[in-house]
């Protein structure tokens, strides 16, 4: 497949007011992409839109709330009424939490489930028409959790299972219309989604985040999403331990389950 021209290109991401949403709308805009910055938070991704400006980008911001249907519906509107065309949809947003099953509020899954997995299905078939039209790209940021078990994360990796399995099917279906999906699982990427992790009733975690093997910044893990985006490629194992956990999942589970585990396991002992 040729690769794809990002000049001029209009690309929209979602949770674009910080870390990877904003390193990804640097990392597009750096290739001459027009960026639709979509975020919950309205005056940080206002910011980020004026940081892209002061670099000769040409970028809008809008406030948006993923997991309402109609806000989406109406953002990606907004979006094609400005630029009159979407050819990539990033979808960025999402949150965590760190919590163990038995102790986690039903309320935590259904939030995570809303700003990963049906935030990301509203953008992207509220987009759809216009990908249609200019045989775009649809780019989903999901996590190794969307392959493996991550301890004291049930919901998140629930979620990302979901995403996996959403955007690996639509591949299939949109593939003969030239629209191509790219889904990105990277390993612990040094952003605030941690930081701000649910706790077990909903509140901001108290508790701090354990990780293992190297953590990867916000500007490399966007820099190696746009080449891969550029290059049309359909999957992107982001990180060495991203790439070790998948094959370390699959060939030796129960291997890969304990050494999670013993790097993950202190967090659900701490209060």
């Amino acid at each position: 497949m040729a690769r794809r021209e990002l000049k001029d290109r209009v690309v929209v991401v979602t949770g674009a007011a910080g870390g990877l949403g904003r390193a990804l709308c640097h990392a597009f805009g750096e290739r001459g992409a027009r960026i639709a910055l979509l975020d919950v938070d309205a005056a940080a991704v206002e910011n980020t839109a004026n940081a892209l400006r002061d670099r000769g980008v040409e970028a809008i911001a809008l406030a948006c709330d993923v997991t309402s249907r109609e806000a989406c519906e109406g953002a990606i509107a907004a979006v094609a009424e400005h630029f009159a065309a979407i050819d990539i949809l990033v979808n960025n947003a999402g949150i965590t939490h760190r919590s163990a099953f038995g102790d986690t509020d039903s309320a935590v899954y259904r939030r995570v489930m809303e700003v990963n997995y049906f935030g990301a299905l509203h953008c992207t078939k509220a987009a759809l028409p216009w990908l249609r039209a200019r045989r775009g790209q649809i780019i989903a940021i999901s996590s190794v959790a969307g392959f493996a078990p991550l301890l004291g994360r049930t919901g998140y990796a629930a979620a990302k299972h979901a995403m996996i399995g959403l955007f690996s099917s639509l591949r299939a279906e949109l593939r003969s219309e030239g629209i191509t999906v790219l889904t990105v699982t990277p390993s612990f990427i040094r952003t605030d989604i941690d930081k701000n992790a649910l706790d077990a009733d909903g509140q901001k975690t108290r508790h701090p985040q354990s990780t293992f093997g190297k953590v990867i910044s916000p500007d490399a893990a966007a820099a190696t999403i746009v080449r891969a985006a550029e290059r049309n490629k359909e999957r992107l194992s982001l990180g060495t331990v991203a790439k070790v956990a998948r094959l370390l999942s699959a060939l030796a589970p129960r291997l890969y389950e304990w050494l999670m585990t013993r790097s993950l396991g202190s967090e659900l002992r701490r209060k």
